[in-house]
């Protein structure tokens, strides 16, 4: 079945969901191991969690910046709220609406039952072979929020507030965004902004920023470019990167064909980095996992030497960086810019 490629067909598709009470998106999550929350959040045990409870080092997150995995909260406050449909998604893109969030739950009681939900899935972890215990004891209070799980939330129109009240919690707050609202970044108050934002910039030009966000945004390449400027005038007040994630070409899958790691693409990426001055770059590659696996498949997926050869590039291109940490099991190199602190040692 083809993806819904207009805002008419994302509505007939959300439309028919909320006719269903979105009964089958919400079993579907809950079999793939999301503990559900109010009226529009959720969060999963990372991966990564799930290894450094065996003992095993966490994500990247750890080795670069210093925080623990398995106190890493992997959640969203706009789990089917999101703008596009990126090519490169592992989301159910059929469950995302671009509508915005009526009737917001409370911050604070979303992160208390955010950390009740998440300490019920961690709990069938316990009396597995293998685990560490005083590293299961560490996990059940969250030491960093991350908002990458599913959905856009800076269209939770709570959004300071959380972060607010995620530093009264004496922990680490990670924003990934779109993009596509400088207006909420820029409207944040000082005690309102998160540790750390990351903006994904998954395409260096405008032709290509549409075809791959196919988003229900208008003007989204514009808005994009207005956050970039907006990242740029938060210098000082909050930790800021710039995300790429590679794809190069394939054979398999409905969009084989696309990629966004092509060498004409490297100045453009270097212009958009110029427009934000991040303090740091993150270069990874893409992984053909969940929905992303019919549009794009494994032949996409580029090696880590390839990755980091890009990562020079832009490099080379950009005054002031350097390479400050890889990690080949996540296939990510960063960037940092000179004089940065890598690890995180304040909320």
């Amino acid at each position: 079945m083809a993806l819904p490629t207009t805002p008419k067909q994302c509505d007939i598709k959300i439309k028919s969901l909320k006719e269903k009470n979105s009964i089958s998106a919400k079993n579907k999550l809950v079999e793939e191991g999301y503990g559900l929350v109010g009226n529009h959040s959720a969060v999963k045990i990372c991966l990564w969690t799930k290894h450094a409870l065996r003992g095993d080092r966490g994500c990247w997150k750890e080795k670069f910046y210093g925080i623990s995995s398995v106190g890493c909260c992997q959640m969203t406050p706009s789990l089917f709220h999101c703008e596009n449909k990126c090519l490169h998604c592992w989301r159910n893109l059929d469950y995302t609406s671009n509508q915005k969030i009526n009737d917001a739950d409370n911050p604070e009681k979303i992160l208390d039952r955010i950390v009740e939900a998440r300490k019920k899935l961690l709990m069938g972890f316990k009396g597995r072979k293998g685990i560490n215990l005083k590293k299961f004891g560490e996990a059940l209070e969250p030491t960093l929020y991350t908002m990458s799980l599913s959905g856009e939330p800076t269209l939770y129109p709570r959004l300071g507030e959380m972060f607010k009240e995620i530093r009264k919690r004496g922990a680490v707050s990670f924003l990934v965004t779109n993009g596509l609202n400088p207006q909420v970044i820029a409207g944040f108050k000082n005690d309102e902004l998160p540790t750390q934002i990351t903006v994904s910039t998954n395409a260096p030009n405008k032709k290509l920023f549409d075809s791959w966000h196919r988003s229900t945004k208008k003007d989204a390449w514009k808005e994009f470019n207005e956050t970039l400027k907006v990242i740029k005038n938060l210098k000082g007040k909050v930790r800021r990167v710039i995300r790429l994630t590679l794809v190069k070409e394939g054979v398999e899958g409905e969009f084989n064909d696309m990629t966004n790691m092509s060498d004409e693409n490297v100045e453009e990426y270097c212009d958009l980095i110029r427009k934000a001055e991040p303090d740091f770059i993150h270069v990874k590659g893409f992984k053909s996992v969940g929905s992303a696996r019919a549009r794009m498949g494994y032949d996409s997926q580029p090696w880590f030497k390839e990755v980091k050869n890009y990562a020079e590039k832009i490099r080379d291109k950009l005054d002031g960086y350097g390479i400050a940490g890889e990690d080949e099991r996540s296939c990510v190199v960063m960037l940092a810019r000179e004089g940065c602190e890598l690890k995180i040692e304040k909320v």
